[in-house]
């Protein structure tokens, strides 16, 4: 597997001259072309890559799924995923590419808020689409982060990385727009992600029911699912699965003589004391408490 490791490196394999910044930079995508080489048939790179991009064509495989470069006006994509690109359908088009490698962001808070933006592991089918007036919004943040490039000063990572906050913040916003924007293809959503659940409830399943199991079913990413509940529901799919174990336990609690134990083992748990364990925290009662209330 090929690793592009720097942004130099990068800039080169798009035939663009080196970077402002050796941390971050923000590309042209018209002046781009891609350089014949072996690279794009497998690679990872090791820094955040966001598109704004117009007249944009090509298939890309990120991480494990195909999708059309040119689905969605914004897209992103994360540090060390597995990236391959056909050359022969790639067409760069218009708009811009803000790359910025992750050590740019140490001893800032951003480098620990960046798992807040779930959108950096969606696949890109679920890209983001905006209106004219959010597109300039957007681009207009990624001209100042080009124009503080350089030249660098003591204040230069401070800006930029001000400005990179405000563009994944809007995109935040945008996308939680988008969502309920969606109202009546995400209520179906949520209604498949009730059948999900309980169809794995009341099948031989094996192990605790998982967040990975349950967007796998549905065809979505991880963390696009969660966010996605989480807008409806001011829940994510690891809270709903809780919630799902909590009423599955009450229900045998209170209607079955199975010992804690195998009802423990029934709902996917291997030690009955993580059940118990869940169970008072969501309860503020052990299984036994509860089932006594009942007697």
């Amino acid at each position: 597997m090929n690793t592009i490791k720097s942004i130099s490196e990068f800039h080169r394999l798009l035939s663009l001259p080196e970077p402002k910044h050796p941390m971050v930079s923000m590309i042209n995508l018209a002046d781009s072309i891609f350089i014949e080489d072996e690279v794009w048939k497998g690679f990872v790179n090791r820094f955040y890559c966001v598109a704004l991009k117009r007249e944009a064509k090509g298939k890309i495989k990120y991480g494990q799924q195909h999708y059309d470069y040119d689905k969605g006006v914004l897209s992103f994509t994360a540090p060390n995923q597995v990236q391959q690109l056909d050359l022969q359908t790639m067409e760069c088009g218009s708009g811009y590419l803000l790359i910025f490698h992750p050590d740019f962001l140490m001893k800032h808070p951003l480098a620990q808020s960046m798992s807040r933006y779930g959108f950096f592991s969606y696949a890109t089918n679920e890209a983001l689409h905006l209106s004219a007036e959010e597109e300039e919004d957007l681009i207009s943040i990624l001209k100042k982060i080009d124009k503080e490039c350089a030249p660098i000063d003591r204040h230069t990572q401070e800006i930029i990385l001000s400005q990179i906050e405000l563009l994944l913040n809007y995109s935040k916003r945008f996308y939680e727009r988008q969502f309920i924007t969606r109202q009546t293809g995400n209520h179906q959503l949520l209604i498949n992600f009730e059948q999900v659940v309980n169809k794995y409830f009341e099948t031989e399943q094996t192990g605790l029911l998982t967040v990975q199991y349950i967007a796998k079913q549905m065809n979505l990413s991880p963390n696009y699912l969660s966010d996605l509940l989480r807008v409806h529901t001011g829940q994510n799919t690891q809270q709903h699965i809780h919630e799902k174990l909590i009423e599955r336990a009450k229900e045998q609690l209170s209607s079955s003589n199975l010992s804690i134990s195998e009802i423990a083992y029934a709902l996917g748990f291997e030690q009955s004391q993580s059940f118990s364990t869940l169970f008072k925290k969501k309860t503020r009662m052990s299984p036994l408490e509860f089932r006594q209330s009942f007697n």
